[in-house]
């Protein structure tokens, strides 16, 4: 078995058995990659790498300073890797099956207040076609907590404003419906019905909704510019990206007693412990808490 043709059949493997996007493939493939290049350096081809090497190679890559999420998720990478050949290789002893991850403290996320978001929005320039792109974009993201991909890819046969749903495309090609609120459903025919019917548009990309000036999606990176520049025209200090908005969204939500269960549905989230993360509270209200019922307060 030589690591090309793993590779190949690994990539496939990914694509067809497990239906995951490009992006995740191509994450577990440079995992693979980096296994690979550490195996090299000691002569180990796949079949004969045992659980020390594999110890011995997270030792290796911890050198470059990476952080323990990166670690776990390049252990989940390898773990992945070796239970493929178990299946389609018929290997007989698995070296990543004992391996531990490294604990994780998970952090909460940052999120804009809705005095924040309002101002973010209000700051677009409308005057322009791409101001009510923008501020279509913003709605969405804000109104239904999109990825950012999930937005890029975002196609007008998947809308039905009539009754205020949108199907989304997220991770591992996994669809979902969300609901989408009038604040969003009316910039998006405005963007739809009197500014994107009068730019070019590419062959085949006619279904995607948000396009750039020569007509092709938007792009990942193009979208988090606009956020950064309209923070900067605000003097928003916090860090802030398409994700804030996800973050928010979900923040917001919880905050105002909504079901941790819808949420989870909305966000696309397999585990309720991810979506957890969004049950913090404010310190304000926890002050609150304690003057109010603290017998020493």
């Amino acid at each position: 078995m030589d690591w090309n043709s793993l590779k190949r059949d690994f990539k496939r493997h990914l694509l067809f058995e497990r239906g995951l996007a490009e992006n995740s493939i191509s994450a577990y493939l440079n995992d693979v990659q980096k296994l690979q290049s550490f195996a090299e350096l000691r002569l180990l081809n796949p079949s004969n790498i045992s659980t020390k090497d594999l110890q011995d190679f997270l030792l290796w890559v911890n050198e470059f300073s990476i952080s323990s999420y990166t670690q776990a998720r390049l252990l989940s990478g390898i773990k992945t890797f070796y239970h493929f050949m178990q299946l389609e290789h018929n290997l007989e002893n698995n070296p990543a099956e004992l391996l531990e991850s490294p604990r994780i403290t998970r952090k909460i996320p940052a999120v804009l207040s809705i005095v924040e978001i309002d101002a973010l929005i209000e700051a677009i320039d409308l005057s322009t076609p791409e101001g009510m792109r923008n501020k279509a974009i913003l709605e969405l993201l804000y109104g239904c907590g999109l990825r950012v991909s999930e937005l890029c890819i975002l196609k007008r046969s998947n809308l039905f404003l009539d009754v205020e749903f949108i199907k989304v495309e997220g991770k591992g090609n996994k669809e979902r419906l969300i609901p989408i609120g009038q604040q969003a459903i009316h910039f998006l025919k405005i963007y739809l019905e009197e500014v994107r019917v009068h730019q070019p548009i590419k062959p085949g990309k006619e279904d995607f909704v948000f396009l750039n000036r020569r007509g092709n999606p938007l792009s990942r990176v193009m979208i988090f510019l606009i956020i950064k520049d309209l923070a900067a025209k605000i003097g928003l200090e916090k860090e802030v990206s398409p994700h804030t908005f996800r973050h928010s969204f979900a923040s917001h939500l919880v905050e105002g007693g909504a079901d941790l269960r819808a949420v989870q549905d909305m966000l696309g989230h397999e585990s309720i412990t991810t979506t957890e993360i969004y049950t913090h509270i404010d310190k304000e209200y926890l002050q609150s808490v304690i003057t109010q019922f603290h017998p020493r307060s």
